[in-house]
């Protein structure tokens, strides 16, 4: 079912961006798509790495590729949200049915994210137990908003870590000179990892949630009389 719900969402998006390109016969918000491509690729690797985990072979090179895969492209789920920062700068014209654009990109964005974190701390909870796990999301939220801030203000992108190494050590060391300067590093990278972690909580309290039933009567004997719910009281005792 959560596949199921993701694929339709991913869909839906998918319709809102084309027919906005149909609509105003201009392709600039076809980024979206793209981003909501990148948002898929934290899911695909977490269930591979599931799978291979699974199959007991948690320390082979395999699943340690995966598991790396996966926290470099887990940034790419919650970065849409910082798309609408294009509400402010251009289109202004179509404000409120582009927010409705990217909002459910984002939410769609976030939830797959989502689902592959929930994915991983279930492995990290096998290997280190229940509380570890939650370090593990609460270190994975961190890391995320450093990720998003990377890509949003100084556009990097995940693959950058491998093809360009070297301008993004050197980027991240002239920001970290000035973290609370224009661009605000610290403070953006910890309220965006503090957002992700309590929404996160949020969904994982509401996914445990169980439905209270009251306790099945036990079934009635065959031929046994109904009892009269109404008790006579006699007049003496009044």
């Amino acid at each position: 079912m959560p596949m199921l719900a993701l694929v339709f969402a991913s869909a839906v998006c998918l319709g809102l961006v084309f027919g906005r390109i149909l609509w105003t016969r201009n392709i600039r918000y076809s980024f979206l798509i793209w981003n909501l491509f990148l948002a898929w690729l934290p899911l695909v690797f977490a269930l591979l790495a599931e799978e291979s985990f699974q199959r007991q072979t948690a320390r082979n090179w395999r699943f340690a590729a995966l598991a790396g895969a996966w926290l470099l492209f887990f940034p790419n789920a919650p970065y849409i949200f910082t798309d609408l920062i294009h509400l402010t700068t251009r289109f202004a014209a179509h404000f409120w049915v582009d927010l409705m654009l990217i909002l459910p990109c984002a939410l769609t964005g976030m939830v797959l994210g989502f689902v592959s974190l929930y994915l991983m701390q279930g492995i990290v909870k096998r290997l280190a137990g229940v509380a570890l796990s939650w370090v593990f999301v609460a270190g994975i939220a961190g890391l995320s908003g450093f990720g998003v801030w990377l890509g949003r203000f100084l556009r990097f992108n995940s693959w950058d870590v491998l093809s360009r190494p070297v301008e993004l050590y050197r980027g991240i060391g002239s920001e970290a000179l000035q973290p609370l300067g224009p661009s605000a590093s610290i403070v953006f990278a910890a309220l965006f990892a503090l957002f992700l972690l309590m929404t996160y909580v949020m969904l994982y309290a509401l996914t445990h949630l169980r439905h209270s039933q009251p306790p099945a009567l036990p079934p009635r004997p065959p031929g046994a009389k109904t009892a009269n719910p109404r008790v006579a009281v006699p007049l003496g005792a009044v």
